[in-house]
């Protein structure tokens, strides 16, 4: 499948599989009740699990998140880049998250799904695999584990396989959820010197 073929799925309300810096994920569009529904049952994700969204750049997560000093330090430092922030909702709503007041948002240092990102919008997403499952880390171990069940697979190479690196800034002191590919050393400046309070699954 093209990027292009990917842009017209996603705005046909389809799921399509496409490359990260991290990990290969699902990716739907976002304010689609029904394309978030799909991922869900493609994934076999349990409901009380919420979707992360991919932008290609921080000014299109505006109004979606809010995204205080701390937020925007962490972003400038590390974005595009494997750091997944959950921050509190902003004024403009989405069909994710399905409930709490929060999302984890994050910009992919892959160019050429930011290059789809930019002309498709946000997209709500998760790893690409089945629940309880390894992260696909390449074009053709998504397929093999989705490919049935999916409009298309995105091949953009292969990728690290591990995945981002999880902050919560929804409450106060900031809080990692799960480390990743960001040594924990160069956060300390903008968090402080914390160890992850929880495991959260969120794939890409």
């Amino acid at each position: 499948m093209t990027i292009d073929d990917a842009i017209a799925a996603i705005r046909a309300g389809e799921v399509v599989v496409v490359p990260t810096d991290t990990v290969y994920g699902l990716a739907g569009d976002p304010s689609n009740p029904a394309a978030v529904e799909r991922i869900y049952i493609i994934k076999g994700r349990p409901p009380r699990l919420e979707l992360n969204l991919l932008a290609a750049s921080i000014s299109q997560l505006d109004g979606l998140v809010e995204m205080d000093s701390v937020a925007r330090a962490l972003a400038g430092a590390f974005w595009p880049g494997p750091l997944s922030l959950v921050c509190p909702l902003g004024i403009r709503r989405l069909a994710i998250p399905r409930s709490g007041g929060s999302l984890m948002v994050r910009v992919p240092a892959h160019d050429l799904l930011r290059g789809m990102l930019a002309a498709t919008g946000p997209v709500a997403s998760t790893s690409a695999n089945r629940h309880g499952a390894p992260p696909a880390g390449s074009a053709p171990a998504a397929e093999l584990a989705l490919g049935e069940d999916v409009a298309g697979v995105v091949d953009g190479g292969p990728s690290t396989g591990v995945a981002s690196t999880i902050i919560d800034l929804s409450s106060r002191p900031p809080c990692l959820l799960r480390e990743g590919p960001i040594a924990s050393i160069a956060l300390r400046p903008y968090i402080g010197g914390t160890t992850p309070a929880r495991k959260r699954e969120a794939g890409t």
